[in-house]
């Protein structure tokens, strides 16, 4: 399963970008709020959802893990497809989609193009108990950004030859202390306590 692509902004629609990683182009279906956050000709790194039917390999690509996971959440729920799910991330925020969900409002919902009453009364009823983390936009970006610093932290001490398992609750204990850290000083603070 492909997990990201890191390449270049070859072409840019509202629903598509072709990503292209050392000359191979990759069409990668995508929602308004990842659109809006490329840029053509320009490197990116997307998360992406692999889906394979009998007629077709698809890709979905999202700028950030937690709407590649809210994606994953409503094609889980019945009569939901990929699509459906990339118009309402494209009409709704995480947090709105979050919301409408908890608070019951359907209504919300059925502002996505094809969504009609019972589908967004099962994606109420499907997903209530889990979306109370996209509720929280303050929480979700402090984390994002810390695991992006863990992430590229790790890469650096792998280089150097320190093996990722040594370095990662490290890390974790690090920026538990100070959630700011740089990629920089993280590296340093985990090659000092080693």
């Amino acid at each position: 399963m492909i997990f990201s692509l890191q390449g270049i902004v070859q072409e840019l629609t509202p629903t598509y970008a072709v990503i292209n990683v050392q000359g191979v182009g990759y069409y990668v279906g995508i929602s308004l709020m990842t659109s809006q956050t490329l840029t053509l000709n320009k490197k990116t790194v997307l998360f992406i959802q692999q889906i394979i039917r009998e007629d077709a390999h698809l890709l979905f690509g999202f700028n950030t893990r937690s709407e590649k996971e809210m994606f994953n959440l409503l094609i889980s729920v019945n009569g939901v497809g990929a699509v459906s799910a990339l118009i309402l991330l494209s009409t709704l925020s995480l947090e709105e989609i979050a919301s409408a969900i908890l608070s019951k409002n359907s209504a919300l919902i059925q502002k996505a193009k094809g969504l009609g009453v019972k589908t967004a009364e099962r994606i109420i009823v499907d997903l209530k108990d889990k979306v109370q983390k996209f509720s929280n936009p303050e929480e979700n970006i402090s984390t994002f950004v810390n695991n992006k610093i863990k992430d590229e932290a790790l890469s650096a001490l792998e280089v150097l030859g320190i093996p990722k398992r040594m370095s990662e609750k490290l890390a974790d204990k690090i920026i538990k202390q100070n959630s700011d850290v740089s990629v920089e000083e993280l590296v340093k603070q985990i090659l000092k306590n080693i």
